[in-house]
């Protein structure tokens, strides 16, 4: 039997504009996910290690790492330059996976996946033996942060919950600030891409959300607030307070009723 790849890419034509990727059954009986290259393709695990290793006996070197380093004295574990390079092969290969996931709308492997390789940054952080491994590392933090929250945004917003869209888009942005505070950069957030993007997305989907009768009322109370219009935010003040059955949050000035 031929190993030739030839039949399995026959009509499936690299796209260098495209990403090409699809969910096949494999031999095992398991799914797996392919992703078209240019001389081939990339054939990955649904679950696991992208490529279904396990080494030595763990589901993932960084699994591995963990368990070693839980078995000596906290602090004590260095990983070398040699440790910190084959950490991030493997990181590469969930990278390929959760890409193709996005693409495939399975936003739950993506948020599985992310979310694995931030806890692999930071135990690269914690423990490299070398500043630049931890560096190399660690820019991909603001990247993988915004691939995570656009995965747990849009499958919350999938299901119409626009609360918990919210709340993972938040969570990102204190992610991404967290990294420019690690780095000195806290008063250069201006300029970073990924926290525009999100912030931007948040005032999206806050736009997009809906309203119910009280709150709409609120946000018109706070205008009028803001405007001094004391007047009218008496008057929203007593919808409030009827809609609420009688009850009322205090906000803004006194002279507000």
């Amino acid at each position: 039997m031929s190993k030739d790849v030839t039949p399995i890419l026959d009509g499936w034509d690299y796209d260098s504009d495209d990403l090409q990727v699809r969910i096949v059954d494999g031999i095992d009986g398991k799914d797996k996910i392919q992703m078209r290259i240019d001389l081939g393709l990339f054939q990955m695990e649904m679950a696991g290690r992208p490529d279904g290793i396990r080494p030595f006996g763990f589901e993932s070197l960084l699994d591995y790492h963990k368990a070693k380093a839980g078995r000596q004295k906290e602090g004590s574990y260095s990983l070398d330059a040699e440790a910190c390079a084959s950490l991030m092969r493997e990181g590469m290969q969930y990278y390929h996976r959760y890409l193709a996931s996005f693409h495939l709308q399975r936003f739950d492997m993506v948020a599985r996946d992310t979310t694995r390789n931030l806890e692999l940054f930071a135990f690269v952080r914690e423990h490299a033996a070398r500043d630049r491994d931890r560096r190399h590392f660690d820019k991909y933090r603001p990247y993988v942060t915004v691939m995570r929250s656009r995965a747990l945004g849009l499958e919350a917003l999938a299901k119409d919950d626009h609360r918990t869209a919210l709340e993972a888009i938040d969570e990102g942005i204190e992610g991404i600030r967290a990294f420019l505070r690690d780095h000195n950069e806290a008063e250069n957030e201006g300029e970073c891409l990924e926290l525009a993007f999100l912030l931007r997305w948040r005032k999206e989907v806050d736009r997009e959300r809906p309203v119910g009768p009280v709150e709409r009322i609120e946000q018109q109370l706070e205008r009028a607030i803001a405007l001094e219009d004391y007047e009218e935010a008496g008057r929203l003040r007593d919808q409030i307070r009827r809609l609420n059955g009688g009850a009322v949050a205090d906000r803004g000035s006194s002279h507000a009723g």
